[in-house]
């Protein structure tokens, strides 16, 4: 059989020339320098430049160990001993000193007049607060005027019967009815006295009644201490009854106060009258008030288990005012000296237990199990677990505890 050379050189190159156009179209010549250029890897960004990811955190079991841009995160500090305050915490509010407090009556049937003070007020004692118009003052005012009468007509007939009888112009028993008549006068001219002194009247005012013979049916109340006014009921024309209703006012003194808290019983015994405590008011923060406990109550509450502990305060610039929230501390016995870590050290794993974190070398990092006391100031009481001057992480536990859980990885 012939071949024709000229058709088969000329089919060769056609197929040549379409091997050649389908790798071109495919991106390159076929050299293995640009086809690794174009395949990206894992450690191109999506511009085509290399990047350098982190590495992750090497862990063994509990340890973790950082490299040096990891340990950025952590900070390191040798365990300390703090010395922890014996206290207990309670809250409460403000209220009055009830022990100072006085509530304002009068002892008399009348109806009030005028008003000298309002809620607010700080009063003087024996000031005025009100006034009352009083029948029974009334006729304690004429009592006096007559008994006064009274006495100076049987102390003018005695000194008569003292001359009669002299001369022996009088009898024996003329003389002694006559001076039994003066003493009785003068008895009951004592009680009309001592009657109006009850309503207040000073004697240079029953003098005066006495000398004019007129009675004043106004009745003025004054406080009876220095403080402020801190309730008040009275209205003009208002009647009052003796012994009924509620005081017309109320004065405090307002330079202490009290601080009232339920504590639990459990905390009971190792609370006693007179004991100083620390007292944090909401509307005062970063001050703290210095008070003493004054009353531990008798009895418990039986639905809570809680008992009233009432606390004596010092205001003397009279910031405080009732219903205030408030807390507490008391300190119970002599601080305790224990190892103390910075609350950032302490984590609470899934299961609850707390756990920190040690080292040696400031690299390598062991999970250590701990128990806890008291916090205070930012720091908490380690009562087993560690002992004073291991390193420790103080900051950063998490990130130990999230490495360790294997959440940090090379991706991370």
């Amino acid at each position: 059989m012939q071949v024709d050379y000229k058709s088969a050189a000329l089919g060769g190159a056609i197929a040549a020339l379409a091997v050649g156009g389908l790798m071109w179209a495919m991106g390159g010549s076929g050299g293995p320098k640009h086809s690794e250029a174009a395949t990206p890897s894992a450690s191109t960004s999506a511009y085509g430049a290399p990047t350098k990811l982190p590495a992750a955190p090497s862990r063994d079991g509990q340890a973790v160990t950082l490299s040096a841009s990891q340990l950025q995160y952590i900070k390191v500090a040798p365990v300390e001993l703090r010395d922890f305050a014996n206290r207990r915490e309670a809250v409460g509010n403000v209220d009055f000193n009830e022990d100072r407090a006085v509530q304002v009556f009068t002892s008399y049937q009348g109806k009030i007049r005028n008003i000298y003070a309002k809620v607010g007020d700080t009063v003087a004692k024996g000031k005025p607060l009100f006034d009352i118009e009083s029948p029974d003052l009334v006729q304690a005012e004429s009592t006096l005027i007559s008994t006064a009468g009274t006495r100076k007509l049987t102390t003018a007939a005695l000194a008569r019967a003292h001359q009669l009888y002299d001369i022996q112009g009088l009898a024996q028993k003329d003389l002694d009815q006559a001076i039994s008549d003066q003493q009785g006068a003068e008895a009951a001219y004592k009680a009309a006295r001592e009657a109006l002194a009850v309503f207040g009247k000073t004697p240079a005012q029953m003098d005066q009644i006495v000398e004019t013979r007129k009675t004043d049916s106004v009745l003025t109340v004054v406080s009876p201490i220095s403080g402020q006014v801190t309730a008040r009921s009275a209205q003009p024309g208002l009647l009052l009854q003796p012994g009924s209703g509620t005081a017309p006012f109320t004065v405090a003194d307002v330079s202490t106060m009290w601080m009232q808290a339920f504590v639990p019983e459990a905390d009971v015994p190792l609370l006693h009258v007179g004991q100083p405590v620390k007292i944090h008011v909401m509307a005062f923060p970063g001050r703290a008030f210095n008070g003493k406990i004054t009353t531990v109550g008798a009895t418990v509450d039986a639905n809570t288990h809680r008992i009233l502990v009432r606390s004596e305060i010092d205001d003397p610039k009279r910031e405080l005012r009732p219903g205030m929230f408030t807390s507490f501390d008391i300190t119970t016995a002599a601080p305790m000296s224990s190892p103390a870590l910075a609350t950032d050290g302490v984590v609470r794993e899934g299961d609850g237990t707390m756990t920190a974190w040690v080292t040696t070398d400031r690299k390598r990092f062991a999970r250590r199990v701990i128990k806890l006391g008291i916090e205070q100031d930012g720091f908490v009481q380690v009562v087993e677990g560690l002992t004073a001057g291991e390193l420790a992480a103080n900051e950063g536990a998490l990130y130990l505890s999230t490495a360790a859980a294997g959440s940090i990885s090379s991706a991370d």
